[in-house]
């Protein structure tokens, strides 16, 4: 297949690229500003503008494009930067792939799209929820109906904490709990729908290479677990204590507006990738923190 990925530099994107041409996919990279490589065209979203030739002989376009969600405090600017970092880029690729009747449109999403669904055992049929990020991944999702409409294979892929030992959630605890300073958020006891980064790039290649799936596919293991259950496990892992808690208060303080949603929690499984038959390799928590720790 000759797969088109927007936002191939990032964590998810970059893994992304070694495993489709590992798997002997042509892949071609959208950048945002002039291309250094033979693999690499440019785009620029907020014009709307797409290189001559760029998606020709497309069989699929993957987009993964999005500001970090904690990597800032959120403002009000930040929030609607949030917002406009999805929303536009997949309204760009959804003409593209509409116009020029590309069959198959991978686009990210976050599992966000449900809001706080307790401890109630979810999967793809539960609705949009309350909150920013509902809100957010439902505008990021309607974002793709140019290419619904058009009659292409559209998959909305609403992903969980991603685990990496180059970054993500990784990136922002271990440098605590190297500290002795990890802990629970809260009370620890909101589920966290996870997987390992292998095991997500490994997803979307499944859903771009199997006719049959799209709409929404959430990409996390069958095995949510609790905040307080993760950092439990991740003090394991580092051999490290984590006696802590982060209360509510200070998340305000360090997150400002997403303190409360940083609470919310999802106990999802991944239904439809289940179902079609996709083999986790890392579905078991202390496996997946022993292969990103190097413990």
């Amino acid at each position: 297949m000759r797969i088109v990925v927007a936002g191939s530099s990032g964590l998810i994107g970059t893994a992304l690229v070694h495993e489709l041409r590992d798997a002997e996919h042509e892949v071609v990279r959208l950048v945002r500003r002039r291309p250094r490589a033979v693999d690499e065209r440019e785009w620029d979203p907020p014009a709307g503008r797409i290189d001559e030739g760029a998606l020709d002989g497309a069989d699929a376009v993957v987009n993964l494009c999005g500001a970090g969600i904690a990597s800032r405090r959120w403002s009000h600017a930040r929030k609607q930067m949030l917002l406009n970092s999805r929303v536009e880029p997949t309204e760009v690729l959804a003409a593209a792939v509409a116009e020029r009747g590309i069959p198959v449109l991978v686009n990210a999403s976050a599992v966000g799209y449900y809001g706080d669904t307790g401890d109630r055992v979810s999967d793809e049929s539960a609705p949009n929820g309350q909150g920013f990020l509902a809100g957010l991944c439902r505008d990021w999702e309607a974002a793709t109906a140019r290419a619904t409409d058009a009659g292409a294979r559209v998959v909305r892929l609403r992903t969980g904490h991603v685990l990496s030992r180059r970054g993500g959630l990784l990136g922002t605890l271990r440098p605590l709990f190297t500290l002795m300073l990890g802990g629970r958020l809260g009370e620890g006891l909101q589920y966290m729908p996870w997987l390992h980064v292998a095991d997500h790039v490994a997803a979307i290649r499944f859903v771009l290479e199997t006719d049959g799936i799209s709409g929404a596919v959430n990409s996390c293991t069958p095995n949510p677990v609790t905040n307080r259950e993760f950092t439990r496990a991740l003090g394991r892992a580092l051999h490290r204590p984590a006696p802590w808690f982060v209360p509510k208060i200070a998340l305000r303080v360090a997150v400002g507006d997403g303190a409360e949603e940083i609470l919310y929690g999802q106990r999802l499984v991944p239904a439809v990738l289940t179902a079609r038959g996709f083999t986790f390799r890392y579905p078991v928590l202390d496996d997946a923190l022993a292969a990103v720790t190097g413990n």
